[in-house]
Parts: C-alpha cells; sequence; structure tokens
C-alpha cells in the first residue's frame, strides 16, 4: 500500500533549511578576512577542525585534544543520575497529586512555592550543603527536573475521564488495575512531555553544575575554555552538548514509542 504524503510536506521539508542555511552564510561571510575576530567568533572551518580534533586529537590544536570521549562520559552520568532521580521521585508525586485531593492539597502549595525559585538560586545555598563537585551537581540536575515531570504528571493524572475509571469498576478493576490500565496509560503524553522538559532542563543545569568546579564534564570545558580565551572550545561544548540532548530525548520517546506507550496523535 503506497502512502501518500501530504501536498505540503516536501515545501515545509525545504523550508526547514533555508533558517539554517542563511545564518551559516552570514557567519561564514562575517568570519571572512577579519570581519569579525576570530576571538569574538571563530570561523566555520576553524570550529569544525577545532571539533574534530576535541574527538580525535589528530591535530593537538588544543588542550583538549582526544579527551571527548572522558568529558562526554562524565557528562551523560551526571545528566542520568540527577535525571532518573528527578523521575524516581516527581512521578509518583505527580500521580498522587493528581487523583488523591488530600495529597494535592498538601503537596502542591509547597512544591509550586519551591518551583518559582530559579534554579540559579540554589546554587549558593547547594555548594554550602554538599560543597563543589558531584553532589552539588546532582542536586541542581535533579531539582530542576523534578519540577517538569511532577507538574506534567499530575496534570495528566487528573485530566483523566471519570468516565474511563467508572468503566474500570463496572468491569471489577481494584486500584492497582485501575492505576496501570486506566491512568496511567490515559497520562502517558503528558507524562511524557514532562519527561522531556525534565531531560532538556538536566542538560541545561549540568552546565551550570559543572562549573562549580568538577575536574571532567562538557560544563568544566567550558569554563577552562573561557579561562584560557579559547572561544572555539566554549562554541564546541555547546554544539555537542546540544547533539547529546538531542539524542537522549529521541532514545527517550523512542523507547515509549517501542513499548507502545504513546498514543498515536503525540508528535515528537
Amino acid at each position: 500500500m503506497k502512502v501518500r504524503m501530504p501536498e505540503n510536506y516536501e515545501r515545509a521539508d525545504i523550508a526547514g533549511f533555508i533558517l539554517p542555511v542563511s545564518l551559516f552564510t552570514i557567519w561564514y561571510v562575517a568570519t571572512q578576512d577579519g570581519g569579525v575576530p576570530a576571538y569574538l567568533l571563530p570561523s566555520p572551518r576553524d570550529l569544525i577542525l577545532t571539533a574534530l580534533d576535541f574527538v580525535t586529537g589528530s591535530e593537538s590544536l588544543t588542550p583538549y585534544a582526544g579527551t571527548f570521549s572522558v568529558h562526554s562520559l562524565a557528562s551523560v552520568k551526571r545528566v542520568l543520575s540527577g535525571f532518573c532521580l528527578a523521575a524516581a521521585v516527581g512521578l509518583p508525586l505527580g500521580f498522587l497529586t493528581g487523583r488523591i485531593a488530600l495529597a494535592k492539597t498538601s503537596l502542591d502549595p509547597t512544591v509550586h512555592l519551591i518551583r518559582i525559585v530559579p534554579g540559579i538560586g540554589w546554587l549558593p545555598l547547594a555548594m554550602v550543603w554538599f560543597g563543589v563537585g558531584e553532589k552539588t551537581t546532582l542536586f541542581l540536575i535533579s531539582l530542576a527536573a523534578f519540577f517538569p515531570i511532577y507538574v506534567n504528571a499530575a496534570q495528566g493524572a487528573s485530566s483523566v475521564s471519570p468516565m474511563l475509571v467508572r468503566a474500570g469498576r463496572m468491569l471489577g478493576a481494584n486500584d492497582l488495575a485501575i492505576f496501570t490500565t486506566v491512568i496511567f496509560p490515559a497520562a502517558i503524553p503528558s507524562t511524557v512531555a514532562g519527561l522531556r522538559l525534565g531531560l532538556g532542563l538536566s542538560w541545561a543545569y549540568l552546565v551550570l553544575g559543572e562549573l562549580t568546579g568538577v575536574t571532567h564534564g562538557l560544563g568544566a570545558v567550558m569554563m577552562d575554555a573561557r579561562m584560557l580565551g579559547n572561544v572555539e572550545m566554549i562554541l564546541v561544548s555547546m554544539i555537542f552538548i546540544g547533539i547529546l540532548g538531542r539524542i537522549s530525548d529521541m532514545i527517550l520517546v523512542g523507547s515509549f514509542r517501542k513499548l507502545n506507550l504513546l498514543k498515536r496523535g503525540f508528535e515528537e
């Protein structure tokens, strides 16, 4: 059976390249012949060479040559640890407050009060509590990821139609069966949206945590490169953080789709 694509699909696909190509062209022209100094914005060629050297170490252009695997693995480990901790706490609490009025009344106001405080505002206190290094980074990541996971899980659980719950009761389902067969499947799209937001914030706050003095990680490379005035490495680290963040997001969504837990209408 031949799948018929929408008429505007090809046009939309081509249009998606217009902005990136335009920005790249402006960047290339601006950095030619010293139009923009290299210490402010390196040329695309220099950036690509620095990125390749960071991964392979073939040219030894910077002190970070060939260290990509070490720093990226350290950052991925921190993100996964903080994100999993946030999900382990945020999902149960979110479903609890979404379905039980007493839990919502007692937990929700406090959670939202804490949520208003910006993440960077917790940095000085985290450094007092946990010192400089891994624990502070883990705290900041898990705290930032917790709130969108909690809020979306609560929203998804509370929006389940009462008719579905009553139908399950009529079929003899107990509380556990109602949750696993009715509430959880119906709340999946909202829950996955919260997990994706939490994962994105985990990568954002990774940089904040790694700027506090850890020895390895892409955020640590950014801080060291700033001290050395190496703009190329700052940009390269940012690009790799974006790539790794996008890959982790695709894995997260793909995992739910593989398990057939996402509704057909959920769009990435």
